[in-house]
């Protein structure tokens, strides 16, 4: 009976769904532009870490969807985002900085977070370490894998 159980648990533990992709520079990025990801445009909010999160995309102009993030945990802010997701080389290209409560930015000042954008499925579009996926008109997911702790996240976003 414990020799199934541990093979039960090895083998469900082998199978969990990874929802998010690692950018390879052998086969680059899949051709896109921001109309595949227009269905991000609107104010969204939800829950992680604890507090309450907004978001804001904008439509897509010049070029760019640009977005700021704010996360509120009781009553506070505890951290601010701001970026986009540009048209780049045929394809796209997600960027962010990051910014505490007092606007004193995480990353140097000409710096950012970039995320290669890998390919498109129907309801999602995949950058390196991020996911966004498309539930429906008014709900969204967010996969992020956290290199530090080696985790993916989930953030759900409705409208």
């Amino acid at each position: 009976m414990k020799k199934l159980l541990l093979a039960f648990v090895l083998t469900s533990s082998l199978c969990f769904a990874q929802n998010t992709l690692h950018y390879n520079d052998e086969k680059g990025s899949e051709k896109a532009t921001l109309n595949d990801i227009s269905w991000l445009v609107g104010n969204w909010k939800g829950e992680a870490f604890g507090g309450t999160f907004q978001e804001n995309w904008s439509n897509p102009l010049g070029n760019s969807m640009m977005f700021d993030f704010k996360l509120v945990v009781d009553g506070k802010v505890v951290f601010y985002e701001i970026g986009h997701i540009i048209e780049k080389d045929k394809t796209l290209l997600y960027q962010i900085k990051h910014f505490d409560a007092n606007l004193k930015g995480w990353e140097e000042k000409d710096q950012s977070e970039d995320f290669r954008f890998i390919k498109k499925e129907s309801n999602r579009m995949y950058f390196d370490n991020f996911t966004f996926e498309k539930v429906s008109d008014n709900e969204v997911n967010l996969y992020a894998y956290f290199e530090d702790s080696k985790k993916e996240v989930i953030f759900n976003f409705k409208k």
